[in-house]
């Protein structure tokens, strides 16, 4: 149980810049998060960064990360991290989630997520716009997707002890929603997509 106080009242606000390019020749890029903190513990707070492709969803660090050669989270100051990807390719063009917990508090609003960043890492020839385009329609379909599951999001970390319990209820939430909404979508922009074998 907590204790009436400061903790109590911890409330987290995060954003996260909506898009971010990367030229072809790229082979590092730095996502940035933001967040500020009113009523909070004075302990550092979780860091949870997770990402959502077209046909999966993955938790990248959970606050570990799941791969250190490619992911690494820094800090680059008291309310302003970044989450590094290296070795970058257009496999990694997906919308990036931030997110932030301080888990010694009770309060509902003490675990929030941004909004997402939706990473696009060109190719070096393009023999037209359509492929980027359909992603980009598809990357703004996930973060309306995301933004409806936010609360529930919220109720199921309450309940899970490990990042990767609750990135996992997230994204079954997601599949759900994104399954009642397929059938409104032309059946060409999955076979068009350069995602589809993902």
């Amino acid at each position: 149980l907590f204790s009436t106080g400061a903790a109590d009242s911890c409330q987290v606000t995060v954003t996260q810049p909506r898009f971010q390019e990367a030229d072809y020749s790229t082979h590092t890029v730095f996502l940035a998060c933001a967040f500020s903190a009113s009523g909070c513990s004075s302990s550092p707070p979780q860091v949870l960064w997770f990402r959502f492709l077209t046909n999966e969803h993955e938790d990248l660090c959970t606050p570990g990360c799941t791969d250190h050669q490619k992911y690494r989270v820094h800090v680059l100051s008291e309310n302003n991290i970044s989450l590094q990807i290296n070795d970058l390719t257009v496999d990694d063009n997906a919308v990036y989630i931030c997110g932030i917990a301080f888990s010694d508090s009770s309060s509902p609003h003490s675990k929030q997520t941004g909004d997402g960043t939706v990473l696009t890492k060109t190719e070096k020839q393009h023999s037209n716009g359509k492929p980027f385009f359909i992603f980009m329609i598809i990357a703004s379909s996930l973060l309306f997707l995301y933004s409806t599951t936010v609360f529930t999001f919220f109720v199921v970390y309450k309940k899970l002890s490990s990042g990767r319990k609750i990135f996992q209820a997230i994204a079954q939430e997601l599949q759900k929603q994104r399954y009642a909404e397929h059938c409104q979508q032309p059946d060409d922009l999955e076979d068009d997509t350069v995602y589809q074998n993902r």
